[in-house]
């Protein structure tokens, strides 16, 4: 691997507190919570009645009635994100060498919103009906990457990273790879989901993963608090541009942010239950290849889903790589406010911890009441406001169904 520097570009975001990424920065400082009664469907059926859903999408406000029939919601998300940070990092002129950007995109389950509506009405028909034959282009988790390219004419490399809840900080980690090796010298990395449909909260409901607080679901995601009883679904998308510093430099383009390091790693272990060795070797081979020592860190953006054995393996892990010094960084998890993105989280949070270090401000963990005994009393995880603090650099965590391990490392930008 070389030394190439791997700057951050352009930012895009599609999410349940803000459609845009000053938006969502906005909801995240004002600890706005995304979670309100589903309206998508009927959830009377259903133990959970609530979610994180975008708030007043019209899919016709950005495309055409062909375009919207072609596409399911997770791929029709993920071009909205794109587009922001595409003109966000001015890509579209002839300084760019479009055969030198890539598109690499995550998703944990792609079009289940199509698949589960085709296959209902298929058996509901005896299979006497036809079978649409945008059905399979509509549902696999690689198609946003394909219509992303032939939308701006990319012809880089370009795939999906499918990891469960990592899959979109796997697609950062995957473009961060590609640059460095030179195979690349800009690429598009993100990551869309669309999971709030009847099937998909009652997969979640079947696993005990969703949070059941239908009648507080305000405060139903909370991260770290002892109450804690579940993820809070979440849907949309988020993107970043990296690019190497010496492409972005030529052509004079803004700079977020570094990328300086990259972990990842496998439980082996079990395919839900969290392992703390499997993250432990995450965090870790991600300060190695940003040859810092943990006492640099001044953010940890967690993984945090509000999951009673999550959150807690994964306190643990931090206290065996950061020592004493993680009394002194500061950890939120904006899951509280986003819900969980499932396989977009994971460049959802990595625009908090971008924005961070732009800022100087950490955003908060919201809806934490009652502090767990488990939890040591002197992390600072940084409870329901913002802080204002010096972060240098910060760290961004994300684990997948299937023991996946993924984590991130942020430098604040700085041209020497």
């Amino acid at each position: 691997m070389s030394d190439t520097r791997i700057v951050i570009t352009g930012l895009g975001a599609l999410t349940p507190i803000g459609t845009n990424v000053p938006a969502y920065w906005e909801g995240l400082l004002a600890g706005k919570s995304g979670a309100a009664p589903i309206t998508r469907f009927d959830t009377s059926k259903h133990q959970t009645k609530f979610a994180c859903e975008l708030k007043g999408y019209d899919a016709y406000a950005y495309f055409n009635p062909k375009e919207v029939k072609r596409m399911d919601l997770f791929a029709q998300y993920a071009l909205v994100a794109a587009e922001e940070a595409i003109r966000d990092a001015n890509l579209l002129n002839d300084s760019v060498d479009k055969a030198r950007v890539g598109v690499i995109w995550g998703a944990g389950i792609g079009g289940l919103g199509t698949t589960e509506e085709t296959v209902f009405d298929f058996y509901k028909h005896n299979m006497d009906t036809k079978v649409s034959p945008f059905f399979i282009p509509k549902i696999i988790p690689d198609i946003p990457a394909g219509h992303i390219s032939i939308k701006y004419g990319f012809k880089g490399p370009n795939f999906a990273t499918v990891s469960a809840c990592a899959s979109s900080l796997n697609a950062l980690i995957a473009g961060f790879q590609l640059i460095t090796l030179g195979d690349a010298e800009v690429i598009i990395a993100g990551g869309s989901e669309a999971p709030i449909i009847p099937v998909g909260i009652a997969g979640f409901n079947a696993l005990k993963a969703l949070s059941q607080q239908n009648e507080s679901y305000l405060t139903a995601s909370r991260p770290f608090d002892k109450t804690r009883d579940g993820f809070v679904m979440g849907e949309g998308a988020a993107v970043l541009v990296l690019e190497s510093f010496a492409h972005a430099r030529k052509r004079g383009a803004k700079i977020y942010a570094e990328i300086v390091g990259v972990g990842m790693s496998a439980d082996a272990y079990h395919i839900t239950a969290p392992d703390l060795d499997g993250v432990v070797l995450a965090l870790e081979r991600a300060l190695k290849r940003a040859k810092i020592t943990p006492d640099l860190i001044d953010y940890i953006n967690a993984h945090g889903t509000s999951t009673p054995l999550g959150d807690i393996n994964e306190i643990n892990a931090m206290q065996q790589v950061f020592g004493d010094h993680l009394y002194k960084l500061n950890i939120s998890s904006t899951k509280s406010m986003t819900g969980h993105l499932l396989g977009a989280a994971g460049v959802v949070e990595s625009i908090a911890c971008v924005m961070a270090l732009q800022h100087q401000i950490v955003p908060p963990t919201i809806n934490h009441q009652v502090f767990d005994e488990e939890i040591d009393s002197r992390i600072n995880l940084t409870l329901n406001k913002a802080e204002k603090r010096t972060v240098s650099y910060a760290q961004n965590n994300a684990f997948g169904f299937g023991g996946h391990n993924a984590s991130i490392i942020f430098k604040k930008w700085e041209e020497s």
